[in-house]
C-alpha cells in the first residue's frame, strides 16, 4: 500500500467520516488507520475479502468525491499556508501572531 495514498485516505476520512455510514467507517479505520488486512477486517465483520475490497474501494472514491465537491482538505491546507505565512512575515507583530495562532487553532481542534 502506498504510504501518500494512505495518508490522503486517512486525512480525507477525518474530513468526512461524519459523512459515511458506519460500515464504510469501521472499514476505512480498520484498513487505513489500523492496518487491518482485508482477510482480518473480513474476519471480524464476517463478511469475504471481496466484499470487504470492494466496500473499501467504493468508500475511497465517495471520500474523494466528498473533496472535489467541498474541498474541505484542500482549503484547510491552503489557509494554513496562507498563516504560515503571515506568522512568518509579521513576527515582529505580537499581536498579530496571536491572533493568526487563533484562527490556527481554531482549524486543529475541528479536525
Amino acid at each position: 500500500m502506498e504510504i501518500e495514498k494512505t495518508n490522503r485516505m486517512n486525512t480525507l476520512f477525518e474530513f468526512y467520516a461524519t459523512l459515511l455510514t458506519d460500515k464504510q467507517m469501521n472499514y476505512i479505520e480498520l484498513y487505513y488507520a489500523d492496518d487491518y488486512s482485508l482477510a482480518e477486517i473480513a474476519e471480524q465483520f464476517n463478511v469475504s475479502r471481496q466484499a470487504v475490497y470492494d466496500n473499501i474501494k467504493r468508500t475511497e472514491k465517495v471520500l474523494e468525491s466528498y473533496e472535489e465537491k467541498l474541498h474541505l482538505f484542500s482549503n484547510y491546507v491552503i489557509r494554513n499556508q496562507i498563516l504560515d505565512q503571515l506568522i512568518e512575515k509579521y513576527e515582529d507583530d505580537r499581536d498579530l501572531i496571536e491572533q493568526l495562532r487563533e484562527i490556527q487553532k481554531i482549524d486543529e481542534e475541528e479536525f
